[in-house]
Protein backbone atom coordinates (compact mmCIF):
# COMPACT_ATOMS: atom_id res chain seq x y z
CA UNK A 1 0.00 0.00 0.00
CA UNK A 2 1.66 3.06 -1.17
CA UNK A 3 1.99 6.14 1.34
CA UNK A 4 2.51 8.91 -1.63
CA UNK A 5 -0.43 10.22 -0.72
CA UNK A 6 0.59 11.39 2.50
CA UNK A 7 3.16 14.05 1.20
CA UNK A 8 2.31 17.12 0.31
CA UNK A 9 1.34 18.82 -2.47
CA UNK A 10 1.50 22.15 -4.06
CA UNK A 11 -1.54 23.51 -5.02
CA UNK A 12 -1.69 26.96 -5.27
CA UNK A 13 -5.48 27.02 -3.51
CA UNK A 14 -6.26 28.78 -0.41
CA UNK A 15 -8.72 27.43 1.75
CA UNK A 16 -9.88 28.88 5.19
CA UNK A 17 -10.20 26.68 8.29
CA UNK A 18 -13.72 27.52 8.10
CA UNK A 19 -13.78 26.16 4.26
CA UNK A 20 -11.22 23.13 5.45
CA UNK A 21 -13.59 21.52 8.24
CA UNK A 22 -16.39 22.07 6.44
CA UNK A 23 -15.26 20.07 3.25
CA UNK A 24 -13.81 17.21 5.99
CA UNK A 25 -17.30 17.07 7.62
CA UNK A 26 -19.18 16.51 4.70
CA UNK A 27 -16.51 13.85 3.56
CA UNK A 28 -17.05 12.35 7.00
CA UNK A 29 -20.47 12.29 7.01
CA UNK A 30 -21.14 10.90 3.41
CA UNK A 31 -18.62 8.07 4.81
CA UNK A 32 -20.49 7.19 7.91
CA UNK A 33 -23.93 6.51 6.05
CA UNK A 34 -22.15 4.46 3.38
CA UNK A 35 -20.34 2.58 5.90
CA UNK A 36 -23.03 1.87 8.26
CA UNK A 37 -25.35 0.51 5.06
CA UNK A 38 -22.37 -1.67 4.11
CA UNK A 39 -22.04 -2.82 7.38
CA UNK A 40 -25.31 -4.05 7.72
CA UNK A 41 -25.72 -5.27 4.31
CA UNK A 42 -22.83 -7.23 4.68
CA UNK A 43 -23.12 -8.68 8.13
CA UNK A 44 -26.79 -10.23 7.04
CA UNK A 45 -25.46 -11.37 3.85
CA UNK A 46 -22.87 -13.25 6.38
CA UNK A 47 -24.82 -15.09 9.01
CA UNK A 48 -27.91 -15.95 5.78
CA UNK A 49 -24.99 -17.09 3.49
CA UNK A 50 -22.65 -18.85 6.23
CA UNK A 51 -19.73 -17.01 5.41
CA UNK A 52 -17.10 -16.53 8.17
CA UNK A 53 -15.15 -14.02 5.54
CA UNK A 54 -17.82 -11.96 5.18
CA UNK A 55 -19.10 -11.32 8.50
CA UNK A 56 -15.28 -10.36 9.04
CA UNK A 57 -15.73 -7.68 6.66
CA UNK A 58 -18.94 -6.67 7.43
CA UNK A 59 -16.88 -5.67 11.24
CA UNK A 60 -14.16 -4.44 8.88
CA UNK A 61 -16.46 -1.61 7.76
CA UNK A 62 -18.34 -1.32 11.28
CA UNK A 63 -14.39 -0.32 12.36
CA UNK A 64 -14.80 2.37 9.29
CA UNK A 65 -17.44 4.00 10.78
CA UNK A 66 -15.98 4.20 14.17
CA UNK A 67 -12.52 5.88 12.57
CA UNK A 68 -14.17 7.95 11.04
CA UNK A 69 -15.86 9.85 14.02
CA UNK A 70 -11.80 9.89 15.53
CA UNK A 71 -11.23 12.06 11.75
CA UNK A 72 -14.23 14.24 12.61
CA UNK A 73 -13.01 15.24 16.53
CA UNK A 74 -9.40 15.62 15.38
CA UNK A 75 -10.03 17.72 11.93
CA UNK A 76 -12.44 19.99 14.61
CA UNK A 77 -9.82 20.33 17.00
CA UNK A 78 -7.08 21.01 14.36
CA UNK A 79 -9.21 24.01 13.12
CA UNK A 80 -9.26 25.60 16.45
CA UNK A 81 -7.55 29.17 16.49
CA UNK A 82 -4.39 29.69 18.16
CA UNK A 83 -4.72 30.74 21.72
CA UNK A 84 -2.63 31.77 24.64
CA UNK A 85 -1.62 28.10 25.55
CA UNK A 86 -0.91 27.34 21.99
CA UNK A 87 0.04 29.90 20.35
CA UNK A 88 0.85 27.89 17.13
CA UNK A 89 -2.40 26.63 16.96
CA UNK A 90 -4.11 23.08 17.15
CA UNK A 91 -3.05 21.49 13.74
CA UNK A 92 -0.50 18.58 15.71
CA UNK A 93 -4.89 17.30 16.79
CA UNK A 94 -5.28 15.25 13.66
CA UNK A 95 -1.82 13.63 13.84
CA UNK A 96 -3.30 12.37 17.19
CA UNK A 97 -6.58 11.51 15.85
CA UNK A 98 -4.59 9.35 12.84
CA UNK A 99 -2.49 7.79 15.30
CA UNK A 100 -6.09 6.62 17.24
CA UNK A 101 -6.95 5.22 13.83
CA UNK A 102 -4.23 3.70 13.19
CA UNK A 103 -4.17 1.82 16.96
CA UNK A 104 -7.49 0.82 16.08
CA UNK A 105 -7.05 -0.32 12.78
CA UNK A 106 -4.45 -2.67 14.39
CA UNK A 107 -6.61 -4.09 16.85
CA UNK A 108 -9.34 -5.12 14.78
CA UNK A 109 -6.92 -6.37 12.22
CA UNK A 110 -5.46 -9.17 14.68
CA UNK A 111 -8.49 -9.83 16.11
CA UNK A 112 -10.10 -10.41 12.43
CA UNK A 113 -6.71 -12.75 11.76
CA UNK A 114 -6.48 -14.36 15.50
CA UNK A 115 -10.02 -15.52 14.76
CA UNK A 116 -9.40 -17.06 11.13
CA UNK A 117 -6.05 -18.65 12.48
CA UNK A 118 -8.75 -20.62 15.32
CA UNK A 119 -10.71 -21.80 12.79
CA UNK A 120 -7.97 -23.05 10.53
CA UNK A 121 -6.05 -24.64 13.34
CA UNK A 122 -9.14 -26.43 14.97
CA UNK A 123 -10.33 -27.41 11.47
CA UNK A 124 -13.94 -25.88 12.00
CA UNK A 125 -13.97 -24.89 8.82
CA UNK A 126 -14.55 -29.05 7.78
CA UNK A 127 -18.05 -28.50 9.38
CA UNK A 128 -18.88 -25.41 8.14
CA UNK A 129 -21.81 -25.01 5.76
CA UNK A 130 -20.96 -23.56 2.36
CA UNK A 131 -21.01 -19.74 1.85
CA UNK A 132 -24.04 -18.98 -0.18
CA UNK A 133 -24.09 -16.90 -3.44
CA UNK A 134 -25.51 -13.86 -1.32
CA UNK A 135 -21.88 -13.26 0.24
CA UNK A 136 -20.41 -13.48 -2.99
CA UNK A 137 -22.79 -10.45 -4.39
CA UNK A 138 -22.18 -9.02 -1.25
CA UNK A 139 -18.64 -8.82 -1.74
CA UNK A 140 -18.61 -7.65 -5.16
CA UNK A 141 -21.13 -4.47 -4.59
CA UNK A 142 -18.33 -3.89 -1.32
CA UNK A 143 -15.34 -3.90 -3.78
CA UNK A 144 -16.94 -1.32 -6.08
CA UNK A 145 -18.64 0.97 -3.27
CA UNK A 146 -15.52 1.11 -0.94
CA UNK A 147 -13.10 1.85 -4.05
CA UNK A 148 -15.51 4.91 -4.76
CA UNK A 149 -15.29 5.84 -1.21
CA UNK A 150 -11.48 5.55 -1.61
CA UNK A 151 -11.28 8.19 -4.30
CA UNK A 152 -13.96 10.61 -3.25
CA UNK A 153 -12.37 10.98 0.33
CA UNK A 154 -8.95 10.80 -1.18
CA UNK A 155 -9.33 13.51 -3.67
CA UNK A 156 -11.09 15.60 -0.55
CA UNK A 157 -8.11 14.81 1.65
CA UNK A 158 -5.73 16.00 -1.02
CA UNK A 159 -7.57 19.24 -1.57
CA UNK A 160 -7.65 20.62 1.91
CA UNK A 161 -4.22 18.46 2.51
CA UNK A 162 -5.62 16.67 5.85
CA UNK A 163 -3.55 13.47 6.99
CA UNK A 164 -6.64 12.48 8.87
CA UNK A 165 -8.97 12.26 6.21
CA UNK A 166 -6.32 10.71 3.72
CA UNK A 167 -5.90 8.12 6.58
CA UNK A 168 -9.97 7.66 6.31
CA UNK A 169 -9.42 7.23 2.69
CA UNK A 170 -7.02 4.62 2.94
CA UNK A 171 -9.30 3.08 5.53
CA UNK A 172 -11.71 2.63 2.33
CA UNK A 173 -9.24 1.45 0.41
CA UNK A 174 -8.10 -1.66 2.88
CA UNK A 175 -11.76 -2.49 2.71
CA UNK A 176 -12.06 -3.00 -1.05
CA UNK A 177 -8.91 -4.91 -0.67
CA UNK A 178 -10.57 -6.69 2.02
CA UNK A 179 -13.17 -7.28 0.08
CA UNK A 180 -11.35 -8.91 -2.55
CA UNK A 181 -9.56 -11.20 -0.19
CA UNK A 182 -13.42 -12.42 0.72
CA UNK A 183 -14.16 -12.78 -2.50
CA UNK A 184 -11.31 -15.35 -3.38
CA UNK A 185 -12.08 -17.16 -0.19
CA UNK A 186 -16.10 -17.61 -0.30
CA UNK A 187 -15.86 -17.84 -3.84
CA UNK A 188 -13.03 -21.10 -3.24
CA UNK A 189 -15.05 -22.28 -0.36
CA UNK A 190 -17.97 -22.85 -2.69
CA UNK A 191 -15.94 -24.72 -4.91
CA UNK A 192 -15.29 -27.59 -2.38
CA UNK A 193 -12.33 -25.55 -0.02
CA UNK A 194 -14.10 -24.58 2.72
CA UNK A 195 -10.72 -23.88 3.95
CA UNK A 196 -10.28 -20.68 1.65
CA UNK A 197 -13.05 -18.47 3.67
CA UNK A 198 -11.11 -18.74 7.13
CA UNK A 199 -8.13 -18.17 5.04
CA UNK A 200 -9.57 -14.89 3.59
CA UNK A 201 -9.99 -13.93 7.06
CA UNK A 202 -6.33 -14.04 7.53
CA UNK A 203 -5.49 -12.54 4.74
CA UNK A 204 -7.66 -9.64 5.49
CA UNK A 205 -6.16 -9.08 8.76
CA UNK A 206 -2.88 -8.33 7.16
CA UNK A 207 -4.80 -5.56 4.81
CA UNK A 208 -5.57 -3.98 7.91
CA UNK A 209 -2.41 -3.98 10.25
CA UNK A 210 -0.53 -2.87 7.15
CA UNK A 211 -2.82 0.20 6.41
CA UNK A 212 -2.31 0.93 9.98
CA UNK A 213 1.44 0.94 10.25
CA UNK A 214 1.73 3.05 7.37
CA UNK A 215 -1.48 5.42 9.00
CA UNK A 216 1.04 5.42 12.23
CA UNK A 217 3.65 6.15 10.28
CA UNK A 218 2.94 9.57 8.39
CA UNK A 219 1.36 10.43 11.84
CA UNK A 220 4.65 10.09 13.63
CA UNK A 221 6.53 11.99 11.04
CA UNK A 222 4.30 14.83 12.02
CA UNK A 223 4.53 15.12 15.32
CA UNK A 224 8.16 15.04 15.23
CA UNK A 225 8.95 17.63 13.23
CA UNK A 226 9.78 15.88 10.18
CA UNK A 227 11.02 17.76 7.50
CA UNK A 228 8.98 18.05 3.63
CA UNK A 229 9.85 16.01 1.03
CA UNK A 230 12.13 16.27 -1.21
CA UNK A 231 9.70 17.66 -4.11
CA UNK A 232 8.02 20.20 -1.75
CA UNK A 233 11.95 21.73 -0.81
CA UNK A 234 12.77 22.34 -4.27
CA UNK A 235 9.87 23.83 -5.26
CA UNK A 236 10.19 26.21 -2.02
CA UNK A 237 13.97 26.74 -3.25
CA UNK A 238 12.75 28.01 -6.77
CA UNK A 239 10.08 30.32 -5.47
CA UNK A 240 13.02 31.90 -3.19
CA UNK A 241 15.30 32.28 -5.51
CA UNK A 242 13.06 33.57 -8.15
CA UNK A 243 12.47 36.71 -5.43
CA UNK A 244 14.53 39.78 -7.19
CA UNK A 245 17.42 40.71 -4.62
CA UNK A 246 18.18 36.96 -3.72
CA UNK A 247 21.85 36.25 -4.11
CA UNK A 248 21.17 32.36 -2.84
CA UNK A 249 20.06 30.44 -0.61
CA UNK A 250 22.26 29.73 2.74
CA UNK A 251 20.31 27.63 4.55
CA UNK A 252 16.58 25.65 4.48
CA UNK A 253 14.37 24.44 6.54
CA UNK A 254 11.19 22.69 6.98
CA UNK A 255 8.82 20.72 9.37
CA UNK A 256 5.83 19.80 9.11
CA UNK A 257 3.35 20.62 12.13
CA UNK A 258 0.03 18.67 11.33
CA UNK A 259 -1.41 19.73 8.02
CA UNK A 260 0.65 22.65 7.62
CA UNK A 261 4.19 23.65 7.23
CA UNK A 262 7.01 26.30 8.77
CA UNK A 263 9.67 27.34 6.63
CA UNK A 264 12.95 28.46 8.14
CA UNK A 265 14.91 29.95 4.95
CA UNK A 266 18.56 32.29 5.45
CA UNK A 267 19.39 33.90 2.05
CA UNK A 268 22.34 35.82 0.98
CA UNK A 269 21.57 39.49 -0.82
CA UNK A 270 23.72 42.54 -1.63
CA UNK A 271 25.60 43.26 1.01
CA UNK A 272 25.76 47.11 0.84
CA UNK A 273 22.18 46.93 0.63
CA UNK A 274 20.44 49.48 3.52
CA UNK A 275 18.38 47.36 6.20
CA UNK A 276 15.26 49.05 4.71
CA UNK A 277 16.05 47.29 1.55
CA UNK A 278 17.41 43.95 2.90
CA UNK A 279 14.08 44.08 5.10
CA UNK A 280 12.16 44.57 1.60
CA UNK A 281 13.56 41.61 -0.15
CA UNK A 282 13.18 39.31 3.23
CA UNK A 283 9.59 40.21 2.99
CA UNK A 284 8.71 39.50 -0.36
CA UNK A 285 10.28 35.84 0.07
CA UNK A 286 8.19 35.49 2.95
CA UNK A 287 5.05 36.79 1.18
CA UNK A 288 5.95 34.53 -2.25
CA UNK A 289 6.17 31.39 -0.12
CA UNK A 290 3.40 31.76 1.54
CA UNK A 291 1.42 32.74 -1.78
CA UNK A 292 3.13 29.78 -3.91
CA UNK A 293 2.78 27.00 -1.36
CA UNK A 294 -0.69 27.13 -0.11
CA UNK A 295 -0.35 24.77 3.32
CA UNK A 296 3.02 26.80 4.40
CA UNK A 297 1.77 28.23 7.93
CA UNK A 298 4.51 30.90 8.18
CA UNK A 299 7.76 31.54 6.58
CA UNK A 300 10.84 32.91 9.12
CA UNK A 301 13.39 34.55 6.68
CA UNK A 302 17.07 35.38 7.24
CA UNK A 303 19.48 37.51 5.63
CA UNK A 304 23.05 37.34 5.44
CA UNK A 305 25.20 39.82 3.52
CA UNK A 306 26.54 38.20 0.18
Amino acid sequence: MSTTDNKQHTSPTQMTGEDTLKAAMRVSKVSIAGNLALSVGKLLAGIFASSSAMISDAIHSASDVASTIVVMVGVHMAAKSADEDHPYGHERMECVASAILALFLAMVGAEIGISGLRKIYSGAYETAELPGIMALAAAAASIALKEAMFWYTRNAAKRINSGALMADAWHHRSDALSSIGALIGIAFARHGFPVMDAVASVVISLFIIKAAFDIMKDSIDKLVDHCADEEVQKRISEVVSGVPGVVRIDDLKTRLFGNVLYVDVEIAADGALSLEEAHDIAEKVHDSVEKNISYVKHCMVHVNPA
